[in-house]
């Protein structure tokens, strides 16, 4: 049962709550929720519902039907987000947790974590306690496996994940490691969730050879209800009468979960299929499911490996599949930071350990603050802004530390506002996000399609959804500054009748209703932010450059620069021209390298640009 409290609840009032609850020997956890303050009692509750109704600060109660109680989205709506360091698994950013099954020897050990965080890992796997089918196979090297996970951790800044297999390994746990696994198993090994359940490691719960999702479900509610909420929920494949497969990789158990639990949900493919070249495809297939991490089984030397060789990725391999996922992610509105470890240490670093600040244009729920989200997590504030000039202000000044500025969409075009405006502002771009734009129909929760008059929107957005508006000759277009000022208005005017052209994130920020969603055009609908900062505290592995340049006003000025990029083989992904502020007909050129063009290989190159330029300035490398 959850007792909803008033915003209004005095101390006294709530305190005679919890008196009363503590009397009856409920168990009780308390959450915000969507804004809510709320009291979940989880067992014993000896009162009625209509008991609870009548006590003064309780604005409503509410009954939880399923038996995975605190587990459930009845309990708590919110996605949780698990922290494991710097890192964050839930969120926008896809987690990717890779290394080899078992842990052989330090070198082995290190190697392999070296290579993983190289292309993209931010949590490293080993097993220092192997459970295996025969007990003449290489169990584990135990505490001294532990000691080289530590030592990995201390020399790479990766946040460790081993399995464990006996309560009496908790203090070893505590002492070691930064996230524990409960192996497939031991799902139900209801002593080992007990312990682990009062541990203040996060936790990675295996599902079960031949369990159910009900069954899994409950072996979370166990570790929850005593007290550790930091469960990740893992598919690793279930038993199944087909031999081709080591296991059957359930993808459906995604969807299935998001609406089920709060709790985040990774995918191990590796040992679903135990085979090499089966890995990276249902990785690739779980991201677009909507995972939101992975566990890949990742050695150096996998034909000679003690334990799961056949199913483990090359380095090679496992850099191949995370560059496939930093593709497939923002399709699914998810993205794969090759530098969140870095970002994170940077962030940790400004301000002293202060508050971090990142500025974007519109308000709260608007897709510039989502690509803020993407970005960042929740390791800054976002402070809404009106004007794009507001933000580059605000950066040069030093009242926030990061800009998020849309610089381009896959349909529309340029954003030239913000090019002009990087040319006006000494400010370094430091990074990129790219995020797929759908917008949804948005209204009231008693709001019924066929009964919408006029809908709220901003013009682009309208211009994007022009089928849509095609197709209802009986709903009339009303612009509005912004999508989210249009969900807003939505939200303040309380008419049934008015709907909203917006994000689905704007929707649930506000409590209202998404009535039909991607009802934009074209799904190939993409724009991307780029992120700016007075200082140049970007990417400690550089793979592009932005830079902007002049050339003399002589026949063949641009085609010599260009010709450069040519004979050092720069591939361009963006060449585009702005006229100079103040001279007329003189132009910019803005141009986004593939390459790091302070590189030491590129020196050459670098003069030869200079020489062909009449100004050059790096806007930012990342």
């Amino acid at each position: 049962m959850l007792l909803v409290l008033d915003d209004k609840i005095t101390r006294d009032q709530k305190a005679k709550i919890t008196s009363l609850l503590s009397e009856d020997g409920c168990i009780t956890r308390e959450i915000t929720d969507a804004g809510q303050h709320i009291i979940g009692i989880i067992a014993k509750n000896k009162r009625r519902e209509e008991d609870y109704k009548g006590l003064e600060g309780v604005a409503d109660v509410r009954t939880i039907k399923t038996s995975h109680k605190l587990v459930s989205r009845d309990f708590q709506s919110e996605d949780t987000l698990v922290k494991i360091g710097n890192v964050v698994v839930g969120g926008d950013r896809i987690v990717v947790v890779a290394g080899p099954c078992a842990v052989e020897s330090h070198t082995q050990a290190m190697t392999i974590a070296k290579e993983v965080k190289r292309y993209g890992a931010v949590l490293f796997r080993g097993g220092a306690y192997k459970p295996r089918s025969s007990p003449y196979s290489f169990q584990g090297m135990e505490e001294e496996g532990l000691k080289i996970l530590a030592d990995v951790r201390e020399k790479t800044g990766l946040g460790v994940v081993t399995e464990m297999t006996s309560p009496a390994q908790a203090d070893l746990m505590e002492k070691y490691v930064d996230v524990v696994q409960i192996g497939a198993r031991n799902m139900q090994n209801f002593e080992l969730l007990k312990c682990v359940g009062k541990m203040s490691k996060p936790v990675v719960l295996k599902r079960g050879l031949a369990s159910t999702i009900q069954e899994w479900l409950m072996s979370a509610e166990y570790i929850v209800a005593g007290g550790n909420k930091n469960v990740i929920l893992c598919e690793r494949g279930i038993r199944t009468f087909e031999p081709y497969t080591r296991n059957t990789l359930d993808l459906s158990a995604i969807p299935v979960l998001k609406q089920l639990t709060h709790l985040p949900i990774m995918i191990d493919p590796s040992h679903a299929t135990g085979i090499r070249e089966k890995v990276s495809p249902m990785a690739r297939a779980a991201i677009a499911a909507g995972a939101d991490a992975l566990m890949i089984e990742v050695h150096n030397d996998p034909d000679n490996a003690l334990s799961d060789g056949p199913q483990s990725l090359y380095p090679e391999q496992f850099g191949e599949l995370t560059r496939d996922l930093y593709v497939i992610a923002p399709v699914v509105g998810k993205q794969l930071d090759f530098d969140y470890l870095k970002r994170s240490e940077v962030i940790r670093q400004m301000n002293g350990g202060g508050t971090t600040t990142a500025a974007f244009i519109g308000e709260n729920g608007d897709y510039s603050h989502k690509a803020s989200l993407s970005y960042f997590g929740d390791e800054v504030t976002c402070l809404p802004m009106k004007s794009y000039r507001d933000i580059f202000n605000a950066c040069a000044s030093g009242n926030v530390e990061f800009g998020v500025i849309p610089v381009e969409n896959s349909l529309s075009g340029s954003i030239h506002e913000n090019f002009d405006l990087l040319q006006e502002y000494d400010l370094k771009i430091i990074g990129e996000v790219t995020l797929r734009i759908k917008h949804a129909l948005i209204a009231h929760g008693d709001a019924q399609k066929n009964g919408i008059r006029t809908i709220l929107a901003s013009p682009p957005a309208f211009s994007q959804c022009k089928n849509f508006m095609d197709q209802s000759p009986g709903m009339d277009p009303q612009p509005v500054k912004a999508n989210t000022s249009a969900v807003r208005q939505l939200k303040d005017c309380d008419d049934a009748t008015v709907a909203a052209i917006g994000s689905a994130m704007a929707a649930d920020l506000f409590n209202l209703k998404v009535i039909e969603d991607s009802i934009e055009d074209n799904p190939r609908n993409f724009t991307r932010f780029a992120i700016i900062s007075k200082e140049s505290k970007g990417a400690k592995k550089v793979s592009k450059t932005s830079i902007i340049f002049s050339t003399g006003n002589k026949p063949g000025a641009l085609f010599e620069v260009m010709k450069v990029f040519s004979t050092y083989e720069i591939n361009l992904v963006k060449l585009e021209s702005r006229p100079i502020l103040g001279k007329p007909w003189e132009y910019m050129f803005y141009a986004d390298l593939e390459a790091d063009i302070l590189s030491d290989a590129l020196a050459p190159m670098m003069a030869a640009l200079r020489e062909k330029s009449e100004v050059l300035r790096i806007l930012g490398r990342y």
